[in-house]
């Protein structure tokens, strides 16, 4: 093949898109992350400075010392983690069963798990809240991840159900051919093999409810259950706005979610795409 039409096959359309696409959405992350640093007189300027002149920590000691953004940071990792565990408990065995044991009404459970997952969050707050108010839930954990779980539960049984379609289950009956009983068998057979499907669900579950504003700024009005979301919305007073703890917040409150993408990212690839051809 000559370097003319070896550069042609390397410069298609498809790898320009991708340049564009990762440009677009690592531009703002980059004028993000540059404006956490600038100084509050550099914030406003004309025009906008590339990178800061004089680059300054104070809006990130701004954050984690005038609005206890640590608290924040602390309870969004508490609820986004016990969400994840809860989701991931309930959704192996429900994948499981819906994948791979004779049952009456799998089609209809499928649709109406899909249909729950696309539900708009919006339309059930206000019966949520009162059901919440009711039963003394409100500014409490609990009020945020059970209904997370309910939430997000649908879209990782589907994760779950596709990837376990692809385990062979020979691999089952031979398990149980050689004694290994029904939590046996999941145990030691199922869930190694579903570690990239768990890992994606997981992955997936964990930044929904760990960046979920809706819930959480309805139930949870005390500063001290406060998460992220809704502690950097409310950072400031009623004339004044923090652009720079602002963003001295959003960043450090990405630095969980990049790290866990960057530490899975191959399992999380692996479980979307295996199950993609499976009905």
């Amino acid at each position: 093949m000559t370097a003319p039409s070896a550069r042609r096959r390397l410069f298609t359309p498809v790898h320009a898109g991708a340049v564009v696409i990762a440009l677009l959405t690592a531009l703002p992350l980059y004028w993000l992350a540059v404006s956490s640093f600038k100084p509050d007189t550099e914030l406003g300027s004309t025009p906008p400075t590339l990178w800061p002149s004089h680059p300054t920590i104070d809006h990130y000691r701004d954050a984690f010392g005038d609005y206890d953004f640590a608290r924040y940071l602390a309870n969004s990792l508490l609820v986004a983690g016990l969400t994840t565990l809860g989701v991931l408990a309930l959704g192996l065995s429900s994948g499981y069963a819906l994948a791979r044991l004779p049952m009456r009404g799998k089609r209809p459970i499928l649709i109406a798990l899909l249909m729950i997952s696309v539900f708009p969050t919006v339309s059930v707050i206000t019966p949520l809240y009162l059901i919440e108010r009711q039963i003394g839930w409100l500014n409490s954990y609990q009020g945020l991840i059970v209904p997370y779980i309910a939430f997000h539960l649908p879209f990782a049984v589907w994760i779950l159900r596709n990837y376990m379609l692809r385990i062979p289950f020979e691999m089952e009956e031979s398990a149980r051919i050689d004694g290994a009983g029904p939590t046996r068998t999941v145990l030691q057979i199922i869930l190694p093999q579903a570690g990239p499907g768990l890992f994606t669900a997981g992955v997936f579950t964990f930044t929904a409810a760990y960046t979920e504003f809706l819930m959480a700024l309805t139930f949870n009005s005390e500063d001290a259950f406060r998460t992220v979301p809704v502690g950097v919305a409310l950072f400031g007073a009623e004339f004044e706005v923090p652009y720079g703890t602002i963003f001295a917040g959003s960043i450090a409150a990405l630095l969980p979610i990049v790290v866990l993408v960057l530490v899975f990212r191959r399992a999380v690839v692996s479980g979307l795409t295996s199950g993609a051809v499976k009905g």
